[in-house]
């Protein structure tokens, strides 16, 4: 799943407990005709992601839903939900941080050396 728009907010890089758990999140704006404030997580790793983007800049994040169970200890159960990142890319000027730059497909040479008798074991 993927969700698009303008960076509203990146928040700060936060450390939980003995193990070092880092978080950090990033509000995006979506630019449709009721525009809404997502804000996805961006766990460990993945916060680092973030630190070369600036507020104002229109991107696309990939994301995972995830949801879980917690039990009070008076025995009641709620559920809660997350919004959690993975991938980030900026669409301004078609740029994408440390990405590679990829020619357009028609700047690739054709293959010459193909031969009809290769094995093709493709289903379609």
């Amino acid at each position: 799943m993927e969700v698009q728009g303008k960076i509203k907010l990146i928040g700060d890089t936060k450390t939980f407990g003995n193990n070092g758990f880092r978080k950090r999140e990033i509000v995006v704006t979506t630019e449709e005709q009721y525009p809404q404030h997502i804000m996805v997580e961006f766990v460990q790793d993945k916060t680092d992601l973030l630190d070369s983007y600036k507020v104002g800049q229109p991107v696309k994040i990939g994301i995972n839903l995830r949801g879980r169970e917690w039990v009070s200890p008076q025995g009641e159960t709620k559920y809660f939900n997350s919004i959690q990142g993975w991938r980030i890319e900026n669409l301004a000027a078609g740029n994408t941080p440390g990405g590679q730059d990829v020619p357009p497909p028609d700047n690739f040479e054709p293959a010459n050396d193909l031969n009809d008798e290769d094995y093709d074991d493709l289903p379609f």
